[in-house]
């Protein structure tokens, strides 16, 4: 028995077969109509235009969530976004109830409506009706608007037939929603939505969605002081439709027949407008790379309350001259960007609101000091307790001042980074490295370091090179998201944690890489927890000069910084969720008087962050990359022999540092007031004593900042002389430290200013005498400075003291029209 499928194949192959034979029959008879069938054919699969739609769109700026941030008008003039994939079911059914009620069902032509037209058409004297599908509609809208015509008609309606095997039902719809007019230059359902009602098509009441739908067919309707009645009755009447059809219930249709329509067009969001140059301008995601629509991480809502925060700010700092700021908020897991506020509204345009402050590059001040800390903690250069030296420091031509212009002799690197200490910072880049520095600053995700090392010097690390907010921020959000994901991962590391930060929603978040290392390369959790949590303790001198604790209201690692000339206030955040960065200042580079960072950029972060999710809990100590060892309690470095210790936790590459080299053993006579040698007593009387001893220009500051200090003894009258006792001199020099050329400048009376001189003794009341080209000059107790006027030329400055002990130290004196040679 023969199976029913091959059955109904047998007869389907048949009847194929038959046809076929029916056309090779026409064909030999009829030749010249086969032909022109064939080219007609051939001209019906060519037919359409390719591409459909060859106009300029607008680009739009999405959010996360798909609303709208901001658009840029289309080069022709018109707003006409880029098609959307997916109309408003509202619109859907009012459009196909208006325009073509069997639009789901016929091929492109509907035979009743072209035969109602023509009935109407010939009824009334005059054509009142075209009897065009929206598939025509779409294929008169592909050809520019001809004018209308019967030979039109045809060649819309043979088009029509072609487009409907093309493209789906879906898509047809989607073109005409698209490409319709809305009056004005309004082009599209979405720009129409935006523009007459300030919302997402998706949020359109029934009333507006018919509106819309039945503006394309009189677009000059929807304008103020045209005939509006006209536009409203079309509209009631297909609200009226819809209730016929149980679209709508009754109430509804009531209701929505008494909103009023729409006035003068709406401007269009306007949130993100530099983001929205920014990747306009891209060659890899622009305009130039075929995108006009942009769907971006950026969170509406939260980039709207940034945004007040900043207009209200700007508002008060006009009043000190400093018009421009700017903001971006970055999600430390993922590398999303969440805010991004390239200058502030309201600036004005004579007042640079138009440059994108983001992506400029401006001095860092002291921005970047958390990274040397955290690079040098990894190289195992210090430990976070260990001393830096923080005196007067002349570097060539380079002199490095504390903001203040006070020093501590020595400080713990942690202290110096919570002060924001300059000259140990300055003093820590020429032990870590200037070249190795700027290198790990690239790798770090700083873009804007294109010129050498040698260009910026050591200044680097105190606003000597230029950097961006966003990668500055972005550096501390990589670094929070090593720290965070640390547990996560067994202790382990992923390659892409450093990575440029995201601005366009992905499909499916970049995630961590699936390459795990066990170690980092660049800086270890170990030596970014203890940078973060000394961002945690920041102080700032108050008023009255005093160092003070800043406090937050919620845990955050967060650093300022100032430019020379109060250029530039800067201030960056991180928390384990958000990192945030704010710079505030004016974008044409003008420096006002008391613009810093802690006092104009560090108010809006600590805003910003009350406005943002509170986080249930800091960053985890890393104790798999954390070591237990004996750690000096006086130099914080670690213990030596000499050295009174403690247990501490440091980075596990902190077991890289060097031991203590500020303890000794000093040998002391039996009264334990003098230290003494082997040529002037014998070691059988010598009391051995561990000691903490500070190089004399380090102890001269030190001691007044920590009366626990004790001094050395002083050696013995009998002992001063011997050879041991001359080779730890108790005279060093403040100024000048090294041979160096001092520019002195010309007063008004025609001779060179004064210099000082300046040595450190380590007792102070000891008197010193000065030599100045073997000349004797005078003698100074206490506080051992003179005030000289060399003239321009070499000179040889000779110091001794009254014990005997002796310093030199040659210099070279400059004026305006000299030449060092």
């Amino acid at each position: 028995m023969t199976h029913p499928i091959q059955t109904f194949a047998t007869l389907f192959f048949n009847k194929i077969a038959l046809l076929w034979g029916k056309v090779k029959t026409f064909a030999k008879r009829r030749p010249k109509t086969t032909g022109a069938l064939c080219v007609l054919f051939l001209c019906w699969l060519v037919c359409l235009p390719r591409p459909l739609f060859n106009e300029p769109l607008s680009v739009v700026l999405e959010d996360r969530n798909g609303e709208l941030l901001g658009a840029r008008i289309a080069g022709d003039g018109q707003w006409r976004f880029p098609a959307v994939d997916k109309l408003p079911e509202k619109y859907v059914d009012c459009v196909v109830a208006f325009e073509d009620k069997r639009f789901w069902w016929h091929p492109g032509v509907d035979p009743i409506s072209l035969v109602r037209a023509i009935r109407q058409n010939i009824s009334s004297g005059s054509v009142v009706s075209g009897g065009s599908t929206l598939t025509m509609q779409v294929i008169r809208m592909a050809r520019g608007n001809p004018d209308r015509t019967l030979w039109e008609k045809i060649v819309e309606a043979f088009m029509a037939t072609r487009l409907e095997l093309t493209y789906s039902k879906k898509e047809i719809l989607s073109l005409y929603a698209s490409h319709a007019p809305f009056g004005g230059n309004v082009v599209g359902i979405e720009a129409a939505s935006w523009r007459y009602y300030g919302k997402h098509p998706g949020l359109l009441s029934w009333a507006e969605a018919a509106t819309l739908a039945v503006l394309p067919n009189s677009p000059a309707l929807i304008h103020p002081g045209r005939n509006r009645d006209a536009l409203i009755a079309k509209r009631n009447r297909l609200l009226e439709r819809l209730r016929d059809e149980g679209k709508i219930n009754e109430d509804v249709c009531f209701y929505a027949k008494d909103e009023p329509l729409p006035e003068a067009p709406l401007p269009l969001p306007q949130l993100a407008p530099h983001l929205v140059d920014r990747l306009m301008l891209s060659d890899s995601l622009g305009v130039a790379a075929g995108r006009t629509r942009f769907h971006t991480t950026i969170d509406k809502h939260l980039q709207e309350r940034v945004n007040e925060i900043l207009i209200r700010r700007q508002e008060v700092y006009r009043g000190n001259g400093v018009y421009n700021m700017a903001a971006v908020i970055i999600d430390v897991p993922t590398g999303e960007v969440l805010t991004y506020i390239g200058n502030v509204q309201g600036a004005g345009k004579e007042h640079g609101d138009a440059v994108d402050v983001i992506r400029a590059p401006r001095s860092t001040g002291s921005i970047l000091k958390p990274y040397l800390y955290a690079l040098a903690l990894e190289s195992g250069d210090i430990l976070p307790e260990g001393l830096l030296r923080d005196i007067p420091t002349q570097l060539g031509q380079y002199k490095p001042e504390n903001y203040y212009e006070t020093y501590d002799g020595a400080v713990p690197a942690r202290r110096a980074l919570i002060r924001s200490l300059n000259v140990p910072f300055v003093l820590l880049l020429q032990r870590y490295g200037l070249e190795k520095f700027h290198f790990n600053l690239q790798r770090l995700g700083l873009s804007t370091l294109n010129k050498p090392p040698d260009h910026y010097g050591l200044s680097i690390i105190l606003g000597g090179a230029e950097a961006n907010l966003l990668d500055i921020t972005n550096t501390y959000a990589c670094m929070g998201r090593t720290l965070g994901a640390f547990y996560d991962r067994n202790g382990r590391y992923a390659r892409n944690d450093f990575r440029s930060p995201t601005f366009l929603k992905r499909k499916q978040s970049p995630g961590q890489s699936k390459q795990l290392t066990a170690s980092n390369d660049l800086l270890s959790a170990g030596a970014i927890w203890y940078t973060f949590e000394a961002m945690r303790e920041v102080e700032r001198p108050n008023s009255a000069g005093e160092w003070e604790m800043f406090r937050a209201g919620r845990p955050v690692a967060w650093k300022t910084g100032t430019s020379f000339g109060f250029r530039d206030a800067w201030a960056a955040g991180v928390t384990p969720r958000y990192a945030v960065g704010i710079w505030v200042g004016n974008a044409d580079g003008e420096g006002r008087p008391g613009l810093i960072g802690v006092e104009f950029a560090a108010p809006v972060l600590f805003e910003i962050f009350d406005q943002l999710p509170q986080e249930a809990r800091w960053f985890d100590p890393p104790y798999d990359d954390m070591e237990q060892t004996l750690v000096c309690r006086q130099s914080g470095m670690k213990a030596g022999v000499y050295c009174e210790s403690d247990t501490l936790w440091i980075p596990e590459s902190g077991l890289k540092a060097g031991a203590c080299s500020y303890h000794q053993l000093l040998h002391l006579d039996a009264s334990s007031q003098f230290q003494v040698t082997g040529d002037c007593e014998s070691p059988s009387n010598m009391q051995h004593v561990p000691w903490f001893v500070l190089p004399p220009v380090e102890e001269h500051y030190f001691k007044n900042k920590n009366p626990w200090y004790l001094s050395p003894p002083p050696f013995r009258a009998d002992c001063a002389g011997t050879q041991n006792a001359q080779r730890q001199s108790p005279l060093q020099l403040i100024y000048p430290k090294e041979a160096t050329r001092i520019y002195v400048p010309i007063d008004l009376n025609g001779k060179l200013s004064s210099t000082i001189f300046q040595v450190a003794h380590r007792v102070p009341e000891t008197e010193v005498f000065w030599h100045l080209d073997g000349v004797y000059l005078g003698s100074t107790k206490t506080f051992h400075q003179m005030a000289l006027q060399p003239s321009i030329g070499h000179h040889q400055l000779a110091l001794v003291d009254k014990d005997g002990f002796r310093l030199e130290q040659s210099f070279e004196i400059i004026g305006k029209g000299s030449k060092g040679k």
